[in-house]
């Protein structure tokens, strides 16, 4: 079956795309949305331009949509977006990374409803440790590129998902609730190498934005 991606570029839709090929699903292309509001609801914002790269080196064809990322209004410029590859790619179904939102997951299976394709997500209600255990396991290199919730600061912005982040960000969640893969929007994540990658990517230049209540590292990648 042709799928294609809801893809951010962050390591929920990147390991749901692996999960999909190992399950035997063709990856026919990428449905990346560029939101200009960095507080949209459904979509990832942190560094999204370099999914074009991620793309390039899956040699996966992309198809990008803009958005305002106004609330609601932003699904209509999603399912624009799965016509297009509907209609170029023959996909008969999309990957999202969702683990735990309702809101997100709800919306995603609406439009595919309407349009009358499958909605696969592989992440469904994962357990958290297990997934960040089995990221690291399966090779995937993972940076953050914001942090929106205390005690996260930016001293976070690209630290790496491995052993040691997964022991600070666990006593993190014993002390503040926070969850242990962002599932709450506490971090975003960018994912430099995985097994679908035909080599890493390298930060080139990075710029930290933020103000009091959250973080963000805009990246460039070669």
């Amino acid at each position: 079956m042709k799928l294609g991606v809801l893809f951010s570029g962050g390591k929920d839709s990147t390991y749901a795309a692996w999960l999909a090929k190992k399950q035997g699903y063709e990856l026919s292309c990428f449905i990346s949305i560029f939101s200009e509001n960095e507080e949209s609801y459904m979509f990832h914002t942190p560094s999204i331009k370099v999914v074009e790269k991620q793309a390039e080196i899956m040699k996966i064809p992309i198809i990008i949509q803009k958005s305002l990322g106004r609330k609601e209004e932003e699904l209509k410029d999603l399912e624009r977006a799965i016509k297009i590859a509907i209609k170029k790619y023959k996909i008969e179904g999309v990957v999202a990374g969702a683990i735990q939102s309702v809101y997100q997951s709800s919306r995603i299976q609406k439009i595919c409803n309407k349009l009358n394709i499958e909605c696969f997500n592989p992440l469904w209600q994962i357990n958290e440790d297990e997934y960040l255990k089995d990221l690291i396991k399966n090779k995937f290199k993972i940076i953050l590129t914001g942090v929106f919730a205390y005690p996260l600061d930016e001293k976070w912005l690209g630290k790496k998902i491995d052993e040691k982040f997964i022991k600070e960000i666990s006593e993190l969640n014993k002390k503040y609730k926070i969850s242990k893969i962002g599932e709450g929007g506490e971090f975003e994540t960018l994912v430099l190498d995985c097994p679908l990658f035909k080599k890493e990517l390298i930060v080139n230049s990075f710029k930290d934005s933020g103000n009091k209540n959250s973080w963000r590292r805009e990246i460039s990648v070669k």
